[in-house]
């Protein structure tokens, strides 16, 4: 996912009642000189935490109570953007995941403790579903009691309308393990014809999904925000993406695309049908349009409805770390905790097709450069691997000599590019637009120049980047992406974002990787049923596509989430791999 996360057991196909993620989580780190220190969480150094899949008991409402939580008030939100989708069939990202549970709702979901345990448990379902078949045959029964923001019902026709709309020709982005693994949904357009899928079978209050190949964890990848319910009497299609219709504790009230988003409580959710969401808040108030710095700034001061305010995605501004960790009241305000993603930068095989070109970028790029501008080892750790140490599946390599020379390697850069004939190659290079990137792009463009490059810099508007990137035909070299394994494990870590197979508009194979080999090796290793023997194959995948220089890995990132001093509940979600925001309180 543009960032998500379990075991594996699980993406090698075997039946798994548990899955695990590599986690750390603390109220902030941090030493003297800003860079970490050595209480700074480390990502190779993290902590196993099991996600369970959860009983029946275990999916029934209402949600276990906050302790010291108070019911009522407002929760304001300070971001740097708005959701680029709204819909749920197109969001990919996480950072849309951690904020939409708040008026979406699906089959199965997370549900937290206040210790941070995770597990996956029947949402609208009355569990997490029950697999036949070998994992070919999931089935899910929808409890009494959903209802939709206008007093409906949910019904079992909006769940299979719901996955039958993912193959319309208007979801042009988002996850696509359903329309993949569905029977017959090769050549399906959707059900606005009147056309069902076949292999979606409903029956009094159960649905039914057949699948062409056995999936152990269709039930985690029904957790995704991605297949969160539609009503079909009120599906807008295209214009669904600007506002969605609730059956959660809340609803939109008005939206300003790229300024703010209000919301209030949706009076027909019923907590007694809901394990997962407290929904404490009268309202939210989500803001957009701050940078990390101004939000920081605010979040020290502390001052009126700041206090009352938390940040989804920004986090302690590079420029203020050092003051923040470093002060023990303020540091109580941090939540932090290691990521399982990986940053890295896409470099667009069909425009630079040398892969000596490519791996001379690896060698030239000045990992520690960004590092300290992002703040230090407080905020980040270097990265070698696409595959995170936190996902199984990761094997510890480093083929372009970044430990031993994390600034980069322009003499070895400028000799590769050298061999291909290629000295002054124009690299175009494209970054998400903050304040910050900025500072990142005269880096790399430092950097670059210094080892034989003739590198372009741009600036692209953070809200729609991933659209952009994710077109075929976009005239970018290179660009910042991100990615986490949808659920943990090699399989959703590589195969969405480097299977030639899946190339298209919208898609998130950025590189346009389309080898023969990697795409066998997929194939091979996804049916590969023991758990280490797997493992091996996907770090062997994950070496090959260094091998081809599709990337340049930059950073494993370490989140410090800041918030204001009478927002309380602060936990991590291990399965949405964000802030619980379900269970967020404030106080007077």
């Amino acid at each position: 996912m543009s960032f998500s996360r379990r075991n594996f057991l699980i993406a090698t196909g075997v039946a798994a009642a548990s899955s695990t993620v590599l986690s750390a989580c603390s109220s902030g780190g941090g030493g003297g000189d800003g860079s970490g220190g050595k209480d700074a969480p480390n990502v190779s150094k993290g902590k196993i935490a099991k996600i369970e899949v959860g009983t029946k008991a275990d999916s029934t409402g209402p949600a276990a109570e906050v302790a010291g939580a108070a019911k009522g008030g407002t929760i304001w939100t300070m971001d740097q953007l708005d959701c680029d989708h709204l819909d749920p069939a197109q969001i990919w990202s996480s950072y849309e995941g951690w904020i939409t549970p708040l008026f979406m709702r699906g089959l199965v979901g997370y549900k937290v403790t206040d210790s941070g345990t995770t597990t996956l448990v029947g949402d609208l379902a009355t569990d997490a579903g029950t697999m036949k078949d070998g994992g070919k045959t999931w089935s899910f029964t929808l409890k009494d009691g959903g209802k939709w923001e206008d007093g409906s019902d949910v019904t079992i026709e909006d769940v299979r309308h719901t996955f039958e709309r993912l193959f319309a020709s208007f979801i042009t982005y988002g996850p696509r393990y359903p329309q993949q693994w569905l029977v017959g949904g090769k050549g399906y357009k959707g059900p606005y014809d009147g056309k069902h899928l076949d292999s979606i079978e409903i029956s009094g209050k159960t649905v039914t999904f057949h699948l062409n190949t056995a999936r152990t964890d269709f039930n985690f990848t029904l957790g995704m925000r991605a297949f969160s319910l539609v009503p079909k009497k009120h599906d807008t299609k295209e214009d669904y993406d600007k506002k969605p219709f609730s059956c959660g504790p809340y609803k939109i009230d008005k939206r300003q695309i790229g300024k703010s988003m209000s919301i209030s409580r949706n009076p027909h959710w019923d907590p007694k049908t809901d394990p997962i969401r407290n929904a404490y808040p009268d309202k939210w108030q989500l803001q957009f349009g701050f940078q990390a710095l101004a939000s920081t700034d605010r979040y020290i001061a502390d001052q009126g409805q700041d206090q009352h305010t938390v940040s989804m995605f920004n986090e302690v501004a590079a420029e203020r770390i050092q003051k923040v960790l470093s002060d023990p009241a303020m540091k109580k305000r941090v939540l932090t905790h290691l990521d399982t993603a990986t940053y890295y930068w896409a470099i667009n095989t069909t425009r630079i097709k040398d892969v000596k070109v490519r791996q001379a970028l690896n060698y030239a790029w000045p990992s520690q450069q960004l590092q300290l501008i992002r703040g230090g080892t407080s905020e980040s750790e270097i990265a070698t691997t696409i595959i995170s140490p936190l996902t199984p599946g990761h094997t510890d390599f480093d083929l372009y000599g970044k430990r031993k020379k994390p600034a980069g390697d322009p003499v070895k850069a400028k000799a590769v590019l050298k061999e291909a004939g290629k000295l002054g190659q124009k690299v175009v290079i494209a970054f998400q637009q903050s304040d910050n990137a900025v500072k990142q792009a005269v880096a790399v463009k430092n950097a670059l120049t210094k080892a034989g490059f003739t590198p372009v810099t741009k600036q692209v508007d953070k809200t729609t980047f991933y659209s952009q990137i994710a077109q075929i035909d976009n005239t970018y070299d290179m660009f910042a992406a991100g990615w986490s394994a949808d659920w943990p494990g090699g399989y959703t870590a590589l195969q969405p974002t480097f299977d030639g197979r899946v190339i298209a508009n919208g898609a998130s194979n950025w590189p346009q990787l389309n080898s023969a080999s990697i795409n066998k090796g997929i194939d091979a290793a996804s049916v590969i049923t023991d758990p280490t023997a797997a493992d091996k194959a996907w770090g062997n995948l994950d070496r090959q596509i260094m091998e081809l220089a599709a990337c340049v890995p930059d950073y494993w990132p370490i989140r410090n989430w800041f918030h204001g001093s009478k927002v309380g509940g602060l936990v991590y979600d291990s399965g949405a791999t964000g802030i619980a925001i379900t269970k967020l309180y404030t106080t007077a």
